[in-house]
């Protein structure tokens, strides 16, 4: 993977396109470090596939959900407010 500093890709972002699409992903950094990656569509498609489940279908699964423990009512200890004059 080739690594290019944020202002070269913004002010080359033609070429940074064409890179990643001829050679696959490219990194971006800031300030030195890596920040992010560019990747053509169709890898981000085949990662995106392999992450099943989505967080969205995990949330609206039956699988994670577990029995909520509440105290009795009238158990609870409540707080009591002091005013302030």
């Amino acid at each position: 993977m080739q690594t290019w500093a944020v202002q070269d890709a913004k002010s080359r972002f033609s070429e940074f396109l064409d890179t990643c699409l001829a050679k696959g992903p490219q990194v971006i950094t800031r300030r030195g470090a890596e920040t992010a990656v560019l990747i053509p569509i169709d890898v981000w498609k085949r990662l995106q596939a392999a992450a099943k489940p989505s967080l969205k279908d995990l949330l609206l699964s039956d699988a994670g959900r577990g029995d909520l423990v509440l105290p009795e009512r009238g158990q609870a200890r409540r707080r009591h407010v002091q005013e302030v004059l």
